[in-house]
């Protein structure tokens, strides 16, 4: 059943239109989309290697941009949109309470969303909803995207090869890593 889901990803990934699709998906993954774009990124990287710093450049660039989508979501139109957003997440009750703690670690909660598999729309909409300064917001996104997007585009490029064999070998299993590790961010949102 992954087989042909990861054949048609790979097969994406070489398509003319590969980094117009990634572009859409980093920049709604940060505000709205539950998908990271790691999904389309690292088949990517691994069908073309020699692309792997370009790849990397458009998911950061898209996704800090929806990052500030977000992040305005949060300061103009929290209770319409943002709200809603998060609820579906499980966090509106504690919204109150996590506003008026966020902004002394915001830098730290944006790093660490913008590298880990944690929802990074979760904290760009908190970001605007409680005043983040949007300079800090941008440049720690910059460094928290661009670490996480340019490791991986790093790794790949450097053991594309046995990666994808790996990958390839053990499709199941890479499948089943990376739905605990999406799951494991929700988790995550919703409990703390």
């Amino acid at each position: 059943m992954i087989r042909p889901l990861y054949d048609w990803t790979m097969r994406l990934a070489n398509h003319r239109r590969a980094l117009p699709a990634l572009a859409v998906v980093s920049f709604v993954e940060s505000s709205v989309f539950p998908i990271p774009p790691d999904v389309l990124m690292i088949p990517m990287i691994l069908a073309r290697p020699s692309r792997a710093w370009l790849v990397a450049l458009v998911a950061l660039v898209s996704s800090v941009l929806g990052g500030i989508l977000g992040y305005a979501i949060g300061a103009f139109a929290f209770d319409q949109v943002g709200q809603p957003i998060l609820a579906s997440l499980g966090k509106a009750e504690a919204m109150a309470e996590f506003n008026s703690r966020f902004n002394d670690f915001g830098f730290w909660a944006v790093l660490v969303a913008g590298v880990t598999p944690f929802p990074y729309k979760v904290i760009t909409i908190m970001s605007g909803w409680t005043g983040m300064p949007l300079a800090t917001f941008v440049v720690t996104s910059i460094l928290a995207r661009g670490l996480r997007f340019f490791v991986v585009a790093g790794l790949l490029w450097k053991f594309g090869a046995p990666v994808r064999d790996f990958i390839e070998r053990r499709l199941g299993l890479v499948f089943t890593v990376f739905i605990f590790l999406l799951l494991g961010g929700f988790l995550v949102v919703r409990y703390l």
